[in-house]
């Protein structure tokens, strides 16, 4: 308390107030006064309030400062009885009332002042419901609000402007500027149109320059426009891909299951969405409008400071920990048939809390695999743009895996055969050159030989006419075998599409039989795979759900467990406390002095009366202190003049001892002038 009066003491000292207070001024001020002074502060924040209180009724007066304190959100401590304490408190200018507004309105002046200032143009009129149904009363008042909304928006963007520093010096320094650079630009300007005046044409030539620019612009907003199409035609294909997609997934859930499946898969979405729409969604949408309205009616009234949260923060814990006690006594008052409903309500809000959960993680997983398709699409998009070739499914990539891995031995086969051949190639080669250097060489002798004879060119005539008449009887053989093999081979091949067909008549049947009996188990084997998975997926369900159900139990067991050990150590630690009041009781009500002497409150007596003695002897060397305390204080004074005028005698003997040890020292100096 003396802190905070310290405080308002120091603040009314200070400008705009300059009272001039000290403490004791302060505390000794008149009740008529305490309030002309909290109107002063009042009028410092809002300039209506400097009014003088004696001309004003003491109702007045109250009405008026507590309709103030009201919007600068005072809260005065205390419950409704004190409130009423408050206001009759404030009315007759008592000083636990008035200290408290005091210190609190002068630790903020600058903010409630801005509170205030708002408050003039925020406070809303309240307009009663039957005058509202005037048409003009109606305008005005929207007219009103609309005011008010548009002075809202104005204060925010004022303090944005504010908070970011832009000053007007800046603002002055940017405008300058900017007025520089139009004046560099104008002359610039000038300069080339002198520069062009002195061309010829120059008309025609700006007249071009300007449709180039204006052809280049269009040139710009056409690319946009093409560009907008592309764009346009990518999502067009995106959701034709989809459409494709979803129709691909149709048929092959359609033609992998049957009616009784789709039915139940319909059936379990339309439970799903049923439960979010007539249970998650709604309540998720009451929340959103709660905290919605109350996030508007927070936006609505003035900025809250740090003390304002604090006492929020505070009334909250307050209210929680009321909800705990009312909570705790009325689980105390159950009966064991309410103790049963409330196991079951119990079991009841952990299914639902189980089923909000499950609900929240399928909606997740389906927001997740749209996500995902969505990613697919793009990169397959992405894909095609790159490549410009359609992007492989799952099984498409492993045919075309499988058929490079033919083509691989494929190839790597071939190679093979071209590497053998190569390497024959060569020698047949080498061979080649080898026999044509031998024929060289015996073509030269043989001409040497006919020319020698006489007989130049016979060899080679020769030669022709040979080969003349041997690819003659080659191409007659080739005709009459190419002949007969042809017939022959027509009659092999006949009798051989005969044989073919006789042997495989029987397989063909056969294989007709086995491929409707493949039919037949395929279907057979689709129906038991949809039978075992929806049993699996009911155990499933089952297990997880029983699952749960025992970890809960199994929580619950360890809890009661914790409690009920807390409860005998509670037990144990009361029982010793009663076992030890029982032993003093005893004790102090025995008859035997020796038992009464080991009761605690024997010892307490003891220590107290050896406690009070030891005062009385402290309270008696008090005395003895005080008494001889002049005379002590004045032995001191003498002892502190007798070491100063000691410490000055010394000073002195110093000082004599210097100015002797210098004469002596100046009269050897003129004796040794002497004999020199």
């Amino acid at each position: 308390m003396g802190d905070q009066i310290q405080f308002i003491v120091e603040k009314l000292n200070q400008e705009p107030f300059r009272k001039n207070y000290n403490l004791i001024s302060f505390d000794s001020l008149e009740p008529l006064q305490l309030l002309q002074l909290l109107s002063d502060v009042l009028g410092e924040i809002d300039p209506k309030h400097a009014v003088d209180i004696r001309e004003e009724l003491p109702e007045q007066t109250a009405k008026r400062m507590l309709n103030l304190l009201g919007i600068l959100k005072y809260k005065p401590p205390g419950t409704v009885s004190d409130l009423s304490a408050f206001r009759q408190g404030l009315v007759t200018g008592s000083k636990p009332v008035i200290h408290p507004v005091l210190h609190w309105l002068l630790q903020r002046t600058n903010e409630l002042k801005k509170r205030a200032y708002l408050a003039r143009f925020l406070v809303k009129l309240e307009v009663p419901a039957e005058f509202l149904q005037d048409d003009t009363v109606a305008d005005f008042n929207k007219q009103y609000e609309e005011l008010m909304e548009a002075f809202k928006n104005l204060h925010k963007e004022h303090e944005q402007l504010k908070i970011s520093g832009l000053s007007t010096a800046e603002i002055r320094r940017d405008i300058s500027a900017m007025e520089e650079e139009k004046d560099q630009l104008t002359k610039r300007v000038e300069r080339l149109k002198k520069r062009v005046e002195t061309v010829q044409n120059h008309q025609r030539m700006l007249e071009i320059a300007r449709q180039l620019r204006l052809e280049k612009e269009r040139e710009e907003s056409l690319a946009q426009q093409k560009q907008e199409q592309k764009s346009q035609l990518f999502h067009a294909e995106q959701r034709l891909q989809r459409a494709q997609v979803q129709l691909k997934e149709m048929q092959h859930v359609v033609a992998d299951s049957k009616p009784e499946s789709l039915m139940k898969k319909l059936e379990e979405e339309i439970n799903f969405n049923s439960y979010l729409v007539t249970e998650k969604i709604p309540r998720e949408t009451e929340s959103k409008k709660t905290s919605v309205y109350f996030l508007q009616k927070v936006v609505a009234e003035p900025a809250m400071t740090q003390a304002d949260l604090t006492a929020l923060e505070s009334e909250i814990d307050e209210v929680k920990a009321r909800m705990n006690q009312l909570i705790e006594k009325r689980m105390i008052k159950y009966e064991p048939t309410d103790s049963k409903f409330s196991m079951y309500r119990q079991q009841a809000s952990i299914i639902s809390r189980k089923k909000e959960a499950k609900a929240e993680e399928l909606q997740a997983a389906k927001e997740e695999m749209s996500s995902l398709e969505r990613q697919v699409e793009q990169k397959s998009s992405q894909a095609h743009e790159l490549e410009g070739s359609k992007v492989l499914t799952e099984d498409e990539f492993k045919q075309y895996v499988n058929k490079l891995r033919s083509k691989n031995t494929f190839y790597k086969k071939k190679r093979l055969e071209i590497a053998e051949i190569t390497a024959e190639y060569g020698i047949l080669q080498r061979t080649e050159e080898l026999l044509r250097q031998r024929h060289e060489a015996l073509q030269q002798q043989l001409q040497a030989i006919e020319e020698k004879k006489g007989i130049s060119g016979y060899s080679y005539t020769q030669e022709e006419l040979e080969r003349v008449s041997a690819v003659k009887s080659e191409m007659d053989e080739v005709k009459g075998q190419t002949l007969d093999n042809m017939s022959e081979m027509v009659k092999k091949l006949n009798a051989m599409v005969a044989e073919k067909k006789a042997s495989l008549a029987p397989v063909i049947k056969e294989l007709r039989q086995l491929r409707q009996s493949c039919q037949e188990l395929t279907q057979e084997c689709d129906e038991k795979k949809i039978q075992y998975d929806s049993c699996a997926a009911g155990l499933e369900t089952n297990r997880s759900a029983l699952e749960q159900e025992v970890r809960g139990l199994l929580e619950e067991c360890a809890q009661e467990e914790s409690n009920y050990r807390y409860i005998n150590c509670m037990k144990r630690a009361l029982e010793v406390q009663l076992q030890r009041a029982k032993e003093e009781m005893k004790a102090y009500v025995s008859p035997e002095p020796q038992e009464r002497r080991g009761a605690v409150r024997e010892q307490y007596t003891r220590i107290i009366l050896e406690q009070e003695n030891l005062g009385k002897k402290l309270r008696e060397k008090q005395k003895v202190v005080r008494e001889s305390h002049g005379l002590n204080m004045k032995q001191m004074k003498m002892w502190q003049d007798f070491e100063q005028l000691m410490e000055c005698k010394r000073e002195c003997f110093l000082k004599q001892q210097n100015q002797a040890a210098i004469g002596q020292v100046i009269q050897e100096g003129g004796k040794d002038r002497l004999v020199l």
